[in-house]
């Protein structure tokens, strides 16, 4: 009896983490620009070839527009998700570059913003189209090594309406780059990050050439 009794609590509080309460139930939106060729040379991953085929000379992609609290992870997963329509699809893949990749964030991060599909990915193009690559990180023709303080530093010099802290860099166990992450208010308007944006250990950071 006991062992059904805590089977069931652990059911439910699954299934509370899994689906919560509510939609837009979350402080900041965490913008996810992932760096593609450190992407594509990692063992794992499912590897698109408009993201990783040869001679596609694709940089920094949109990975997600992610609601996100403020002293953790955001929610996730928060209803029932229908698929994205081919449509909207299409006018997304010149920022995600995989149907499956549109699928997941609506999925798991769309359903918590309180927003439609349509106005969910509009704040996504919105939100990238407010940030600027910095130029020599925009297409780098050979490998680059910088402390992720310098990229930080890089992206907030070329985007100086946001506040320095603002930019986060997260990488790989191996220190490769992996992401920037910008940090919005609910609004879209630049805000600093906290803590839980996360940071990237490593003391160095290489960014390989896009090819």
């Amino acid at each position: 009896m006991l062992a059904k009794s805590f089977t069931r609590l652990l059911a439910v509080a699954l299934a509370v983490a899994v689906f919560p309460a509510s939609a837009a139930d979350f402080d900041y939106y965490l913008l996810s620009l992932s760096y593609a060729p450190n992407f594509c040379a990692q063992p794992t991953g499912n590897k698109d070839p408009r993201e990783c085929g040869s001679g596609r000379r694709v940089g920094f992609i949109v990975h997600g527009l992610w609601p996100q609290s403020q002293n953790g992870r955001g929610p996730e997963r928060c209803s029932p998700a229908r698929p994205v329509s081919r449509s909207l699809v299409q006018l997304m893949l010149t920022y995600i570059p995989s149907d499956s990749l549109i699928q997941h964030e609506w999925t798991n991060h769309g359903t918590c913003s309180g927003l439609s599909a349509a106005d969910y990915f509009a704040a996504v193009r919105k939100a990238r189209d407010s940030v600027k690559i910095p130029d020599d990180l925009k297409q780098p023709a050979q490998q680059i090594r910088l402390r992720p303080s310098e990229i930080e530093a890089k992206f907030a010099a070329a985007n100086p309406v946001f506040p320095p802290e603002a930019f986060r860099v997260s990488c790989y166990r191996d220190g490769e780059l992996q992401e920037a992450r910008i940090c919005l208010s609910k609004d879209l308007s630049p805000r600093a990050c906290t803590a839980s944006a996360g940071a990237c250990p490593a003391e160095t950071v290489t960014i390989l050439p896009v090819r």
